[in-house]
């Protein structure tokens, strides 16, 4: 276990300096690093969303030297739904690709042929069922940690969370039995079958994301950005209107410029309003939004405010 101390990190900063992002990025780093040294099998969840992207982009800057090369010395590992935006999962393989990165992907579809997971009816989201493909995958190569972008200003239950998360030997989490983690010292010790899901943009915001992505010039799937797309109203969100998400009896269908501040399975993410077409106009949204992007944009986080930390609890990441 090491610590890292840096004051920078414990002392007030303001949003926008650069002295803030850079103890964030550091901080990040820090915990890339503290992985690949005190675990022998992790992996890198990579779904190709813009926390994933930035979290890429610090293991980037963690591994990879500009004159002497290096690439990150773990694999990507994505659960594809099967539903995704194609624009996010095409961005995911070439940036991938571009890295010289090893990328695992495992289908809710093949978990769906085993047997393992069983939709209530077709059109089901299979958001939720992401946790099952994901404990076969730990199961199948033996993952000790899992890094995800996870942030904790997204949503409740995720503000409960440590940065390196413990999971029990049936992939659960107890939030009322998680360890310390005083002056970022970290207890990684396992119990075979157990592994850690750890987050080094815990710390992050929405706004410092999004600071971020501008700073360091990073490439992000078109959809985050304005583009016109045909949407429905539905219970205060906009529903994109696709195959799988057709309009209802009674729904009028318009075209809205929008953009989408997260992205996930199309069955449950919503767009936003919003002509924002850079990093730079999104960021002067961001400081005036008054809901969370999950809050804003996920229909499976509408249906009680305990729905996400009962799926950590069952394993989702």
């Amino acid at each position: 276990m090491n610590a890292l101390t840096d004051p920078r990190l414990f002392a007030p900063a303001p949003a926008l300096s650069k002295a803030h992002l850079d103890a964030l990025e550091e901080e990040a780093i820090f915990i890339l690093r503290e992985v690949a040294a005190a675990f022998e099998r992790p992996t890198l969840l990579f779904s190709g969303g813009k926390d994933s992207l930035v979290l890429l982009k610090c293991a980037e800057k963690a591994f990879v030297d500009s004159q002497r090369g290096g690439k990150i010395p773990y694999p990507l590992l994505m659960i594809d739904t099967g539903h995704n935006f194609p624009e996010v999962t095409d961005f995911r393989d070439y940036r991938a690709q571009q890295l010289g990165a090893e990328l695992i992907v495992r289908s809710v579809e093949d978990s769906m042929a085993r047997g393992t997971v069983r939709l209530a009816h077709p059109g089901e989201s299979r958001n939720v069922h992401q946790s099952v493909t994901l404990l076969e995958a730990i199961e199948e190569f033996r993952f000790d940690a899992l890094i995800g972008g996870a942030r904790r200003d997204e949503e409740k239950a995720r503000a409960k969370e440590r940065i390196f998360s413990h999971r029990d030997s049936f992939g659960q989490w107890q939030p009322k039995a998680q360890r310390p983690e005083l002056w970022t010292l970290f207890n990684t010790r396992l119990h075979p079958g157990e592994h850690f899901r750890v987050f080094p943009i815990s710390n992050w915001t929405e706004l410092d994301v999004w600071q971020y992505i501008e700073r360091e010039n990073i490439e992000l799937p078109s959809i985050y950005y304005a583009h016109q797309r045909q949407v429905v109203e539905r219970k205060g969100l906009l529903v994109p209107v696709t195959e799988l998400t057709p309009a209802r009896e009674g729904e009028q269908v318009v075209e809205r410029t929008v953009r989408f501040r997260t992205v996930g399975d199309i069955t449950c993410t919503c767009p936003v309003a919003s002509p924002a077409a850079t990093a730079g106009e999104i960021l002067l949204e961001t400081l005036s939004a008054e809901v969370s992007e999950r809050g804003a944009t996920r229909m499976d986080d509408k249906t009680s405010d305990a729905s996400m930390e009962k799926r950590k609890k069952e394993g989702y990441f």
